[in-house]
C-alpha cells in the first residue's frame, strides 16, 4: 500500500492559499460532483474490508488501558469479522493476539458474553473449553493431558500474533501478514509532529459508545467539514461568530497521504453574548468547547495549529481510516468509527482530561461531556436519513453523484483515498 501514501501527488502538506479557494491546489481532486455510491454498496464495503481494515493501521486503545503486566483487553473488530486480545507481557511489551485458542479454535478471552470487549488482569490466558493455557507472550504453556496428544508441537502452537506498534500512546494493531509500510511511516509527519502532546496526562475520559444506521464514511464526513455547522447547530456557531455572507468556514485545511486535519478559528466561545450560550455554560464556565479555563500544557508540539491560525479553536486531526482526534485547549477528544455492515457502524467517543483537581473541575468536565452528546446526537441524529435518503435515490432514480464545495475538500480527499485503497486491492487480487 506504500504507493498509497508515499507518492509526491499524494504524500504532501496542504499549502495555505489566497483567500477564496483550497481545492484548486490540488487538481486529483477535481471539482466535480462526487459520487457516494461506496457507502450504499455492499459490494463495495465488502471490498473495504479486506482493501483497508486488514491492510491500513488501526487504532485499538490507549496505554493506559494496560497500565500494569498482565493488563489486557479484547477489542471486536467486525468488519475484519475477528476478534483480538491485547496485553501487556512481562517485559512492558505490548502485544495483540488473535482471540482464539489453537486447540480446537474456542474463543479465548471472554467473560459473560461471548460477543462483548471484556478488561482485566490475568497471569496468563487460560480457555473454558479444554483448559489449555497461554503466557502474556501468547506461548502454549499448558494442555490438558498432554499425552493424549500425536506429535503435539507446542512451540508452533502459542497464540497467532497480530502486528502491533504504539505511537504517543495510541496502540494500533495492522492484521496484514505483512505490513507495507511501520506505523511510524504509515502516519506520516502531519500525523508524528503531535508528538509531545500531553495525552498521557488527560487520564480522565468519558466514553460514548452508539450503533449507527449509517456507513461509516458518512459520520466520518460529518466531522471533515463545518459547512453544515450554521444549520445543523445554531446555537454552537451563532450569527455572532460567523462571516457576514459566509455563514462559518473553518480557518485552514491540510493533508498528508491519506490523512486529512482542519482547523478552526474564530471568536472564544465565553467571549460571547450571554444569549448565545446555555445558562448551565454560564453557570459552569465549562460547555461545547470544554472547561473556559483548563490547566496548562505547556508549549504546544509543532504539528499543533499547523496552519498557526489566530485565534485558533480547535484542530481536528483525521488519521485513516476510521479514527479522528479533535485537540481543544487542554484536552482532546477522541472518535473512532467501526463499520458493521454497509449500512451501518459503532461510533466511539472519547472525552479526555487532564485529571480534576477539585469538585468544580470535575463538574466542568462533565458538563462538557453532556454537552457534547448533545451535538453528537444532533449529527447521528441526521445520519439514518442520509443513509436511507442515499440508498432510495441509488436504487430507485439512479442518483449516485452530488456537489461538492471548496468547504467540503476533506470530504472529496477521504472518499478519493478510499477508492484508492479499494482499486489498488483490486488490481494486486486480480495480478494474483
Amino acid at each position: 500500500m506504500s504507493e498509497l501514501v508515499e507518492e509526491p501527488a499524494t504524500r504532501h502538506q496542504w499549502p495555505r492559499p489566497a483567500e477564496g479557494s483550497w481545492t484548486e491546489h490540488y487538481p486529483e481532486l477535481g471539482t466535480s460532483m462526487m459520487s457516494f455510491e461506496d457507502s450504499v454498496s455492499p459490494e463495495f464495503f465488502e471490498l473495504e474490508r479486506n482493501a483497508i481494515f486488514r491492510r491500513a493501521w488501526l487504532n485499538v486503545g490507549r496505554i493506559e488501558q494496560l497500565p500494569r503486566t498482565g493488563s489486557y483487553f479484547t477489542k471486536e473488530i467486525e468488519a475484519v469479522r475477528t476478534s483480538i486480545v491485547v496485553v501487556r507481557d512481562h517485559d512492558g511489551t505490548v502485544r495483540a493476539f488473535h482471540n482464539v485458542c489453537r486447540h480446537r479454535g474456542n474463543k479465548l478471552v471472554w467473560n459473560e458474553f461471548p460477543k462483548a470487549e471484556t478488561s482485566g488482569v490475568c497471569r496468563q490466558f487460560t480457555c473454558k473449553y479444554h483448559g489449555w493455557r497461554y503466557g502474556l507472550d501468547g506461548s502454549l504453556s499448558f494442555v490438558q493431558q498432554e499425552d493424549e496428544f500425536f506429535d503435539l508441537d507446542k512451540a508452533g502452537l502459542g497464540l497467532a500474533a497480530v502486528h502491533c506498534e504504539v505511537w504517543a500512546g495510541f496502540i494500533f494493531v495492522n492484521l496484514d501478514d505483512t505490513p507495507r509500510q511501520t506505523l511510524r511511516e504509515f502516519l506520516g509527519p502531519m500525523i508524528t509532529d503531535l508528538e509531545g502532546y500531553p495525552f498521557d496526562k488527560m487520564t480522565e475520559w468519558y466514553e460514548f459508545t452508539a450503533d449507527n444506521q449509517s456507513n461509516w464514511k458518512l459520520f466520518a464526513d460529518a466531522f471533515q467539514e463545518y459547512y453544515h455547522v450554521p444549520g445543523l447547530h445554531s446555537q454552537q456557531v451563532p450569527s455572532a461568530v460567523r462571516t457576514p455572507g459566509k455563514g462559518f468556514e473553518c480557518a485552514h485545511f491540510q493533508v498528508d497521504g491519506p490523512h486529512r486535519m482542519v482547523s478552526t478559528g474564530g471568536a472564544r466561545r465565553w467571549t460571547l453574548p450571554a444569549e448565545f450560550m446555555y445558562p448551565i455554560e454560564r453557570v459552569t464556565r465549562s460547555g461545547l468547547v470544554g472547561p473556559w479555563e483548563s490547566p496548562d500544557i505547556g508549549e504546544p508540539p509543532k504539528g499543533l495549529n499547523p496552519g498557526r491560525i489566530e485565534p485558533w479553536g480547535i484542530d481536528n486531526f483525521q488519521i485513516f481510516p476510521n479514527i479522528e482526534i479533535l485537540i481543544y485547549r487542554g484536552w482532546y477528544l477522541l472518535y473512532r468509527y467501526w463499520p458493521t455492515s454497509y449500512n451501518t457502524h459503532r461510533f466511539e467517543g472519547m472525552l479526555c482530561f487532564q485529571p480534576a483537581r477539585t469538585v468544580r473541575e470535575r463538574v466542568e468536565h462533565e458538563v462538557a461531556s453532556v454537552v457534547f452528546k448533545e451535538f453528537a446526537l444532533q449529527d447521528a441524529g441526521m445520519l439514518t436519513g442520509t443513509q436511507t435518503a442515499l440508498e432510495s435515490a441509488y436504487r430507485t432514480a439512479g442518483i449516485t453523484r452530488y456537489p461538492v464545495n471548496d468547504q467540503e475538500i476533506l470530504v472529496r480527499h477521504f472518499h478519493k483515498v478510499v477508492a484508492d485503497w479499494v482499486e489498488q486491492y483490486r488490481t494486486e487480487a486480480g495480478a494474483r
